[in-house]
């Protein structure tokens, strides 16, 4: 992608390069100098920004704001709300950009950058290397606005009002949610007004833990990828769901009425069976990634409907979600894409279709998971020092050989790096958790000792 940009925006160490108020300056113009070149001329560019909970959001906010002002851009901020939310809020004003300040589920010391476009969808690939040209190359300073023409600002108070509503919409009107006990982990983050929001004026009975955030508390043991406290609570007050955001709100994971965690996957699944159960499943096509369980690909067969896998990153699942024609596309990670209803993966929307099918079939969610086999998967993360062409890596290459021609046709091996961090992912699917987890960590040991830094860290 290039020297500042990855699979999802700019990403790094708060207050260190390139996650420093530079960086976003720099950002807020290029992105600013860059719609006004593609605009008519006298053309006023109008963007928004918001961000999630994390203490740096604060730094990173004012200076893309000035970025932006300082390029004769005015801006709209919105403050803490979701990513999808700041993606709706950016296209139903008609704004030339949104611009998001988060590290989704990245603990709180990390932040990052990405824009959305005027179509609330992410900038395309060539959009995002023309900003990176201009962030890396260009002479900004001289293309500042002359002062008459100096940007504004202002606090768009509404904002949270305009995205429940839209949100709300999306959830069938001949449906009720009254006497529906859920409880929801907003993980202290961009979710912890909005979901209990939502569902409470949709009439759940409404159970919220990890609503609380202080800047450095955001995916603490929290959220969607730390369900424990959540499958404690779930059972402690007899909900009938649990539902876990990540810090920005893009994903969700659920929790059954017994405590038993649902994956992304199996959320895919449950959605997709009633999409096409009501002839709603555009081109009989469910799309995933190439982390999803062998049990997406079977459960699709068995259903009848096809099944794509894309490159790994929602990018990647939205790119041929468009291209194959698709309305439902997503995550094991728990990002969910509902392209009709909106441009982005969205927890909370997700949520809401999840516990529509719940209403809709009557039938408890761990009976909705039946509907998929979930193989034993492990994933093991290594922490490593540089990210060669694993091709080029004889050991590694050897021992991915012989894993996968042990396994054979009962389980598969992917290995790859992380598109927002200094990590390979080694990724195993076989016929016993025993046997998944001894080749998984045998391959990341061999990664290890190639190239990593540092101990395995298992995810």
């Amino acid at each position: 992608m290039g020297r500042l940009f990855g699979t999802d925006g700019i990403r790094g160490e708060a207050n260190r390069y390139p996650m420093d108020a530079d960086t976003a300056f720099r950002l807020g113009q290029a992105v600013t100098h860059y719609i006004r070149q593609d605009r008519a001329p006298g053309h006023q560019v109008r963007v928004i920004i918001g961000k999630d909970t994390r203490i740096s959001g604060y730094m990173l906010e004012g200076a893309l704001m000035s970025g932006v002002t300082s390029m004769g851009g005015h801006v709209e901020m919105v403050g803490v709300l979701p990513t999808p939310g700041i993606a709706y809020i950016t296209e139903s004003m008609r704004a030339d950009a949104g611009f998001v300040i988060s590290a989704s589920h990245n603990p709180y010391q990390d932040n990052g950058l990405k824009v959305f476009a005027g179509t609330g969808y992410k900038l395309s690939d060539e959009a995002e290397a023309a900003v990176e040209d201009l962030m890396l190359n260009a002479d900004l300073a001289s293309m500042a606005a002359a002062p008459h023409r100096i940007g504004s600002a202002h606090d768009l108070t509404d904002a949270m009002g305009r995205y429940i509503v839209f949100l709300k919409n999306t959830f069938p009107r001949n449906l009720s949610m009254e006497g529906f006990k859920v409880v929801l982990d907003t993980g202290n983050g961009a979710t912890h007004r909005v979901a209990p929001a939502i569902f409470d004026e949709l009439g759940a009975d409404v159970t919220v833990i990890h609503d609380t955030p202080d800047g450095f508390n955001i995916n603490d043991n929290c959220g969607s990828q730390h369900t424990g406290d959540l499958r404690a609570k779930v059972v402690e007050v007899g909900a009938q769901a649990g539902l876990a955001f990540d810090g920005d709100g893009d994903r969700l994971i659920a929790v059954d009425e017994l405590g038993n965690e649902i994956t992304g996957d199996q959320i895919l699944v449950i959605c997709a069976n009633q999409l096409h159960a009501e002839g709603k499943l555009s081109g009989d096509l469910l799309v995933s990634t190439v982390m999803s369980n062998l049990g997406l690909t079977l459960a699709c067969k068995r259903y009848g409907y096809q099944h794509h896998a894309s490159q790994v990153g929602d990018r990647h699942v939205l790119e041929d979600m468009l291209r194959l024609g698709a309305t439902l596309g997503g995550e094991d990670s728990g990002h969910v894409i509902f392209l009709n209803h909106h441009t982005t993966g969205d927890g909370e929307l997700t949520a809401l279709q999840l516990v529509a099918t719940m209403l809709k079939t009557g039938r408890p969610l761990s009976e909705l998971a039946k509907q998929m086999d979930v193989f034993p998967q492990k994933l093991v993360n290594v922490e490593v020092s540089s990210k060669p062409d694993l091709t080029s890596v004889r050991p590694i290459v050897d021992v991915i050989h012989r894993a996968e021609t042990e396994l054979a046709d009962e389980g598969r091996v992917l290995v790859r790096y992380s598109g927002t961090q200094n990590l390979c992912r080694v990724m195993v699917e076989g016929p016993t958790a025993e046997i998944t987890g001894q080749w998984a960590h045998r391959i990341a040991d061999v990664v290890r000792t190639s190239i990593g830094r540092g101990p395995v860290a298992v995810g």
